[in-house]
């Protein structure tokens, strides 16, 4: 008899085969979209008006509202438009695979494997990915709690860098550890198992506990490790000591949360090899987001992204532009 493969075997997954069948072609793909994007049926991105004519005679149009106009002429549009896959030209059926890729690759697929997977070319690959980021982004909502809250440092170790990047560490006076390193702080909810992570400039005690306060609510338990940037938290407070190898007591730990630090780690080792400091939020949100559906159907993950598409937007114009941070592009 065989035996149960392991992890989180009361979900139902996906084989390629199933893929393969079910986005077969175009049409079935679009339709799969549709049926997520409109839930109610398609409606206008503008003036959000559910009389609207589908099918209509245009070469890159498929809807035309009866409502609104834009200019002299009743607004077009396609599903596409109003989401991340907005101006985009990419296939619905490579969008759809794609969408299965990203969500049932644990540690993340990187833009070289996508372009590979769906013979388009690296930059759109790149550029899908991040929009499939994008969309991954959470709501808000305050965590009731117990909530665990732990910081990690993302960024390469200092013997792979090179001499001129330890020279200019050195000049600026660093030391070893966390310097030229990026911090990422977050929390988890255990009675939700939902994850809220975010980059963070600096890990005072501000920035630390702000993020806490914002995130949780007043009567939250909140346990984290012995670091003083926690104390005075107006919520209830736990701790356990690292420094004297205490990491465990009763329900007090941070464990939860590090295993999530230890998933984005082995993505950034294993799958990306690196995450820029400019664009690292992304990542972050990116495992977020896989996390925080991991208990769903496959098909019912894919169906929570391309649900989250509407309302965000993300041009390459915006992906590119400067925000003051490294974006470890070669010159």
């Amino acid at each position: 008899m065989p035996q149960k493969a392991p992890g989180k075997s009361h979900r139902k997954g996906l084989t390629l085969l199933q893929v393969a069948g079910i986005f077969s072609t175009e049409e079935k793909a679009e339709a799969w979209i549709a049926k997520r994007r409109w839930p109610h049926g398609p409606h206008c991105p503008k003036c959000g008006s559910f009389n609207v004519q589908s099918n209509i005679a245009h070469k890159t149009m498929t809807h035309r509202c009866r409502d609104c106009y834009s200019g002299t002429s009743k607004t077009m549009f396609t599903m596409k438009m109003g989401t991340v896959m907005e101006r985009s030209r990419i296939p619905y059926r490579l969008w759809a695979i794609g969408i299965y890729l990203f969500m049932t690759n644990l540690k993340g697929v990187s833009s070289m494997k996508l372009h590979r997977e769906l013979g388009i070319t690296q930059k759109s690959a790149w550029f899908m990915l991040h929009r499939l980021r994008k969309a991954a982004e959470s709501g808000a909502g305050l965590f009731s709690g117990p909530i665990e809250v732990d910081e990690t440092y993302m960024g390469g170790k200092r013997k792979n860098m090179s001499n001129e990047k330890r020279r200019e560490l050195a000049d600026e006076g660093a030391g070893r550890g966390s310097v030229g390193k990026t911090a990422v702080v977050g929390a988890k909810d255990r009675e939700t198992n939902q994850v809220r992570a975010k980059v963070v400039r600096n890990t005072d005690k501000p920035t630390l506990q702000g993020f806490v306060i914002r995130n949780s609510s007043p009567d939250a338990t909140v346990y984290t490790d012995e670091a003083s940037v926690y104390e005075g938290l107006p919520q209830p407070h736990e701790t356990v000591k690292h420094s004297i190898s205490e990491y465990v007591r009763g329900q007090v730990h941070t464990n939860g949360m590090e295993s999530f630090w230890s998933m984005l780690k082995r993505g950034y080792v294993g799958t990306f090899h690196k995450m820029s400091p400019k664009h690292l939020h992304r990542y972050v949100t990116e495992f977020e987001g896989r996390h925080n559906v991991r208990e769903l159907d496959t098909i019912n993950q894919m169906g929570c992204l391309v649900s989250s598409m509407a309302g965000k937007s993300l041009t390459y114009e915006e992906l590119i532009a400067p925000n003051g941070l490294d974006s470890g592009a070669r010159g």
